[in-house]
């Protein structure tokens, strides 16, 4: 058996006396923490004459309960992509959203549609249309920046193009111009 080089130390034996100590200390710790706390906090109500700061910005309508214009039979819709904004200028955020029919098979169309909610209504609706699935369009890019809507989409040049194979590529931006929302098309269309 080897020897340790370190004598034995006094302290690794325990005694009362040490357990004493120990806990008067400990006592200690505790009763000068008690004396330490910080003083309560107070709320105080506004006064008539206090300035206070707007709430924040509104939130930005959800599409929870929302009923879009788009027929999907027996499956559901889905919110595929969603961009908020203040499009028309008046201060609340309206959401943009590009809807389609969760089908399991193929590549539904999709509808965008423009969502808003006045301050005193129970739920968000729908006020444009912005693409209708009709038109069998798909949107690949999707934005909303600058109040405007900005979208690429994949579509058909003739009905006897197949559903699998969009054939053309149209880019379009949507402003509100204080009636309505206008599309331009920012680039020509193009086949794919």
């Amino acid at each position: 058996m080897q020897q340790s080089v370190v004598p034995e130390l006094a302290h690794t034996d325990t005694r009362p006396m040490h357990w004493l100590a120990t806990a008067t200390a400990v006592a200690g710790v505790v009763a000068l923490t008690s004396l330490l706390q910080p003083g309560s906090a107070k709320a105080a109500q506004p006064t008539a004459g206090d300035e206070t700061k707007p709430a924040t910005a509104a939130a930005p309508p959800s599409t929870t309960g929302v009923d879009f214009p788009i027929d999907c039979g027996p499956v559901k819709e889905k919110v595929v992509k969603k961009a908020t904004g203040d499009l028309d200028g008046d201060g609340r955020p309206e959401t943009v959203v590009v809807v389609h029919c969760d089908s399991a098979m193929g590549t539904p169309p999709d509808g965008v549609y423009v969502l808003t909610q006045a301050a005193d209504a129970a739920r968000p609706r729908v006020v444009a249309t912005l693409v209708d699935p009709k038109d069998r369009y798909t949107v690949t890019d999707f934005a909303v920046a600058a109040e405007a809507v900005t979208a690429t989409m994949l579509g058909y040049s003739s009905d006897n193009v197949p559903s699998c194979c969009p054939d053309v590529k149209t880019s379009a931006k949507w402003q509100w111009d204080g009636h309505a929302f206008v599309r331009s098309t920012p680039a020509a269309s193009h086949s794919v």
